[in-house]
């Protein structure tokens, strides 16, 4: 488990310069998270919806999940579950590229497979 949540100017795994876009990468890269963000970008959820949703992770995982991004200032609880931040639903409309390439790399690595 990892010790603390990432933050901007703080060093982080893999970086001791603590430059945001380096704490941005660890924070994104545990284990969950992007998955997390993803359902939530789809509709907000209460704990044990998002814990459904996200094919029963453990519910330890996902408390500390939902911790470390409610710090990040990416999500926020309301009485009808958790929703994106202002802030996390614009992390999710600039990861939107990185889908689309992601798209066509399958697609390159598919017909690649085929021409084998």
């Amino acid at each position: 488990m990892e010790a603390s949540s990432p933050r901007p100017g703080v060093p982080v795994r893999g970086s001791e310069s603590g430059r945001p876009v380096m704490a941005a990468l660890d924070l994104l890269g545990r284990r969950w998270t992007m998955r997390i963000l993803w359902e939530l970008s789809q509709a907000p959820a209460g704990f044990r919806e998002l814990q459904r949703r996200c094919e029963r992770m453990s519910s330890s995982v996902l408390s500390t999940r939902l911790d470390e991004l409610t710090g990040a200032r990416l999500l926020t609880l309301h009485s009808d579950g958790y929703h994106l931040t202002p802030l996390g639903q614009d992390l999710v409309e600039a990861l939107s590229p990185l889908d689309a390439w992601s798209r066509r790399w399958a697609r390159e690595m598919d017909s690649a497979t085929a021409e084998d």
